[in-house]
């Protein structure tokens, strides 16, 4: 080898050794903050994971599921979950224009939780309801043993699918501090339910 060649070795390892020694003060320079804030919340099926969920319903009888909320905000965030319920033909949450269902809310969880942080709430609910023929009419609902009046409530014969359909649904509103009120947090799961049974 001549000397212009060890120069040229010379060269490359020194500058190879200097961005290794260097990198950990890059990193702090080219990493960027997270930017990404967000709230998760989910439902598990009665074997606390993403299958079985309830669907075909019996009247007088109990389902299980968990409702899990995670929080990605960077910082401590106070929710409420509205549960409500509803039938085909009745207001439902829109994921596209960001709203809540304009129905009332039967029973409201309220949470803190922790920044990184996921809450669980186990979730056991039942019906009563008479079917007829074209019609079924909801007389109560129970919620981890709290009974709901659902008088008045009714599920249409469905002749596409052959079923009539109850959608049990809980939104979640996070509280803004600088309102000092509750807002729709845009995010919302929900279980269809075949009432036929």
């Amino acid at each position: 080898m001549n000397p212009q060649q060890y120069k040229a070795l010379w060269i490359l390892v020194t500058a190879v050794l200097a961005l290794l020694v260097s990198s950990p003060a890059l990193a702090r320079v080219f990493v960027y903050p997270q930017t990404s804030f967000f709230t998760e919340v989910w439902l598990l099926g009665p074997g606390h994971n993403a299958e079985n969920y309830p669907y075909n319903i019996t009247a007088n009888e109990n389902y299980r599921v968990f409702l899990d909320i995670a929080n990605h905000l960077g910082s401590c965030a106070y929710y409420i979950v509205e549960v409500k319920f509803r039938n085909e033909t009745e207001s439902a949450p829109n994921s596209f224009n960001f709203t809540s269902s304009s129905l009332p809310s039967l029973y409201n969880i309220s949470v803190f939780v922790a920044n990184g942080e996921t809450w669980e709430l186990p979730v056991t609910f039942g019906f009563n309801y008479n079917v007829d023929q074209l019609r079924v009419g909801f007389e109560s609902m129970t919620f981890n043993g709290l009974n709901f009046n659902l008088a008045g409530v009714s599920s249409d014969w469905n002749p596409q699918t052959k079923v009539y359909y109850g959608n049990l649904f809980f939104e979640l509103w996070i509280y803004n501090s600088t309102t000092s009120t509750f807002q729709y947090h845009e995010r919302f799961v929900s279980l269809l339910l075949n009432m036929t049974a």
